[in-house]
């Protein structure tokens, strides 16, 4: 995606990094570097980014291109998720669990019969509440930093992190 200059000056001054606290001192406003000194950990995957949360899907998109992302689709409902999947072929995805709309537990369960890796990203780290049959799939919790996403991603994609 394409973001106007106001939006990449707004978003480059978001604090990242959370789950170790605020950004100060030397540093807040750093610029950010790939996972393991510049290199990327993956090569030209596809992505869908399923999250109702501009801020966050920008979020989760600037650490995936960091981690070597080429392609990253980012869509806010289940309905443009259902057609994404249907027009594109992806290598992986980011479900959001809770969606102002639903879950996204019907849509995940759809990926999995069509053979699409995917991950949740939610604000509980509670995973109990998850259906029985999707209780094993990967969870990050927002906020997130790029640490906890190259640890998700790993979990995720073993064989390519």
């Amino acid at each position: 995606m394409v973001y106007s200059e106001p939006v990449a000056e707004f978003t480059d001054s978001v604090p990242y990094g959370a789950p170790e606290g605020n950004d100060v001192g030397e540093t807040a406003g750093a610029p950010r570097q790939a996972f393991h000194e510049g290199h990327g950990i993956m090569n030209a995957l596809r992505v869908l980014v399923l999250e109702d949360s501009l801020i966050i899907a920008m979020e989760a998109e600037d650490i995936l291109r960091l981690a070597g992302v080429n392609s990253i689709d980012i869509v806010g409902s289940l309905e443009q998720a259902r057609a994404a999947i249907a027009a594109e072929k992806y290598d992986f995805a980011l479900l959001d669990v809770n969606l102002g709309e639903g879950t996204s537990f019907g849509f995940a369960r759809h990926l999995l019969d069509v053979g699409i890796p995917f991950g949740f990203v939610s604000g509980y780290s509670d995973i109990r509440d998850f259906p029985c049959d999707l209780q094993h799939i990967p969870l990050l919790v927002k906020p997130f930093d790029e640490r906890a996403m190259h640890e998700f991603l790993q979990r995720l994609l073993p064989a390519t992190a």
